[in-house]
């Protein structure tokens, strides 16, 4: 197999700076089965600051970029025991995954119908053998920004579903999305015959902290509200704002007797200290009805929030801070015990 020879590398002062993210180290993974080759592709990478992974055969190369946290840079010999390069390109391809793994393919090939089949498979770049060291340098250097670039996207294409999926006060999930969670769990309590429970919180005389401190001030509680809440909950279970200061947490897995016990707990942890708000430490309670999905015959979401909502409603004419859950159609809420 051919071999390249590097050449003088370029002194890296007189380079043009590189942007801060072109500066972090970056994995590559150099699949080659010559042990010279190899060699000399280790210490030219390593000299270049990246991190490098070496795979000895194509199967090697495959295992690696199956992996959880793959190198997003590869160097794929075209010609290697087991996969070959061209191969090892479309199954990457094939799989979809995220992040992008951009690919650099070497080959011997110098035929233009073997070039497109290579680009055709899913590489990104090549080079054909023997490489220089500089022409490679580059290309990974372009490889770098098309995968840096993509990273920005992704955190872009993230906050965007952050914003489209929670309430931009709180941080929670918002209304259609917490509805939808409820709805998922529903349906998936009605496939396994498991209860599933909501809470529906209320803080109470909510509207006299608005009018007394203002409304930057009752956001403030709203935002301290949230941050309790989600503490109190089970990891699984979801939270999200229903509107104003109305909160609904979906339990999945729990009965009455959970559910009820849970619901002590956000409402402990919303009353156990006074807010800091408007110069002042304001005790804020939080009025909870609970609603239980009988099994095996689960309601349907308006169903279940029907329920909690006449929970919380009489919870509210008791006397405020406390957890009533519903009994079902026909009977009288009750007080959690």
């Amino acid at each position: 197999m051919p071999t390249i020879a590097p050449q003088p590398l370029p002194d890296v002062a007189s380079e043009p700076a590189q942007p801060a993210a072109m500066n972090r180290p970056v994995r590559v993974l150099a699949a080659e089965d010559n042990p010279v080759y190899q060699t000399m592709l280790r210490a030219m990478l390593t000299k270049w600051g990246y991190d490098v992974v070496i795979a000895r055969d194509g199967n090697e190369a495959w295992r690696i970029l199956q992996s959880p946290d793959p190198p997003r840079l590869a160097i794929l010999d075209w010609m290697m025991p087991g996969l070959d390069g061209v191969e090892i390109c479309n199954r990457v391809r094939s799989a979809g995954r995220e992040p992008y793994i951009y690919i650099l393919l070497l080959t011997a090939r110098t035929e233009p119908q073997d070039l497109v089949a290579g680009m055709e498979a899913g590489a990104d770049d090549y080079l054909t053998k023997p490489a220089k060291a500089h022409e490679l340098r580059v290309r990974l250097r372009a490889g770098r920004r098309i995968i840096d670039l993509q990273e920005e996207l992704m955190r872009a294409r993230e906050a965007l579903r952050e914003q489209a999926t929670h309430d931009g006060l709180t941080g929670l999930l918002n209304r259609a999305s917490i509805l939808e969670h409820l709805q998922n769990e529903l349906a998936r309590a009605g496939r396994e015959g498991q209860p599933v429970s909501l809470l529906m919180v209320d803080l109470d005389h909510f509207k006299a902290i608005n009018d007394t401190c203002g409304h930057l001030a009752g956001d403030a509680v709203l935002r301290e509200a949230a941050h309790r809440m989600k503490a109190a909950v089970r990891r699984y279970d979801a939270i999200g704002r229903y509107g104003g200061e109305e909160f609904l947490v979906v339990l999945p897995g729990c009965g009455r007797e959970d559910a009820c016990a849970q619901a002590e707990r956000v409402r402990a942890a919303v009353a156990a200290e006074p807010f800091a708000a408007c110069s002042q430490a304001l005790p804020v309670t939080a009025s909870i009805g609970v609603a239980c999905c009988p099994v095996p015959f689960p309601l349907a979401t308006d169903a279940l929030i029907h329920d909690a909502d006449l929970a919380l409603y009489d919870g509210k004419n008791m006397g405020r801070n406390r957890v009533v859950v519903a009994a079902g159609e026909g009977r009288t809420c009750t007080i959690c015990p």
